[in-house]
């Protein structure tokens, strides 16, 4: 049987239905190679999956699919990946933070086909003092029945330093970074065990309803890689003397290692829903520092992935809030207090699910060949 390529379209068949959400503004020449084997990797699942019995799909009792609609999406969503360093008891937080916009956007979701479209209004974004940020936010997430793969690549420059007052004089003024940058890829594979009950998809892009509670296990790994860097120290001179990380300016770093979590979805009164996920993972960790005293360290930490889904799903509409984030927790050679990067995105979400007439089908017949 012949193979279509999978570059304008990730396939989906059986109990295989792939799904990932892109946005890309310009993808480095680097990453080339990376997406073109992660792409390859899913070729490969597809043709295995499809070479194998169909069997049944799910536990029909337990969620609903809709594989003939068309998911319609107005959201607001925004983006980040922070950098917080480890303090003692007595002493003010310190985290960096990245000034990106709220975005507006419209999205659909076909079978395994899902695009969304967002901008940053400057009416959602007035002026605040915080600086200025470029940055390019790379996140795919893909929800299959037995998988879930976060693929990640994050290029931010330009932070500020919250809270506000924190190292300046005025305290209604931010301490602004505009040399500080974060570079990261990485990836976490995630297989889930009682996929015939528990659906990631109905929590994340609302083409299935589940209709009982149930959970699953989780079990795979993770693996990063990072750079921290800055012009000079990433402690402020005024507060050098508070934390032991003072003078670093970079950290360069490599994360890997297995991971478990566990995701469950709470149903309430039949259409409220509340959804929670944990993956934690114990990775070695290779970190390059310059500045301070010290050099390499090779360590055990921890890291975490969460996801947090509530919201109403009554007939054709479904409106939540979901909240997905990342932390890893890096050592240093000169210091034992850690540094703590944070991605995430906070979304809120008005769908609806759209039945397609006859003529429109007759459209959407190039699509369901191909996914």
């Amino acid at each position: 049987m012949s193979r279509r390529p999978l570059f304008r379209f990730i396939r989906g068949g059986g109990n295989y239905q792939p799904t990932s959400i892109m946005r890309i503004t310009r993808c480095p020449s680097w990453l080339h190679p990376l997406l073109l084997a992660f792409l390859l990797i899913l070729q490969g699942r597809v043709a295995t999956a499809q070479s194998t019995p169909m069997r049944p799909d799910h536990d029909t009792l337990y969620y609903e699919s809709f594989p003939e609609n068309i998911i319609g999406r107005f959201y607001f969503s925004k983006k980040y990946t922070a950098i917080e360093l480890e303090k003692p008891s007595n002493t003010s937080r310190f985290r960096y933070e990245p000034n990106t916009p709220l975005n507006m956007g419209i999205g659909v979701t076909y079978r395994a086909l899902t695009i969304n479209l967002a901008y940053g209004f400057p009416f959602l974004n007035p002026e605040d003092g915080k600086g200025k940020t470029k940055y390019l936010d790379l996140q795919t997430h893909v929800y299959t029945r037995e998988w879930t793969v976060d693929v990640l690549g994050q290029f931010y420059k330009g932070y500020y330093l919250n809270p506000k007052g924190l190292a300046m004089d005025k305290p209604d003024a931010y301490y602004k970074r505009p040399d500080l940058r974060v570079d990261m890829i990485g990836a976490a594979v995630y297989h889930l065990s009682n996929y015939d009950r528990f659906s990631y998809r109905a929590s994340m892009f609302q083409d299935e309803k589940q209709k009982k509670s149930a959970g699953s296990f989780l079990l795979g790994g993770e693996i990063y890689y990072g750079i921290i860097k800055a012009d000079s120290s990433l402690v402020p001179s005024v507060l050098a003397d508070q934390y032991t990380q003072s003078g670093v300016r970079s950290l360069r770093f490599l994360k890997i290692g297995p991971g478990a979590g566990y995701a469950y979805t709470f149903i309430i009164a039949t259409d409220f829903f509340f959804m929670a996920s944990l993956q934690a993972n114990l990775g070695v960790n290779y970190v390059h520092q310059a500045g301070g005293a010290g050099n390499n360290r090779v360590s055990l930490s921890p890291g975490y992935i969460y996801r947090f889904v509530a919201g109403y799903d009554k007939g054709i509409f479904n409106v939540n809030f979901a909240v997905i984030g990342n932390q890893l927790t890096l050592k240093a050679s000169s210091t034992n207090d850690k540094f703590l990067i944070t991605t995430g995105t906070y979304r809120l979400t008005l769908t609806r699910r759209l039945t397609p007439g006859p003529g429109l089908k007759r459209k959407l017949k190039p699509l369901d060949d191909l996914l």
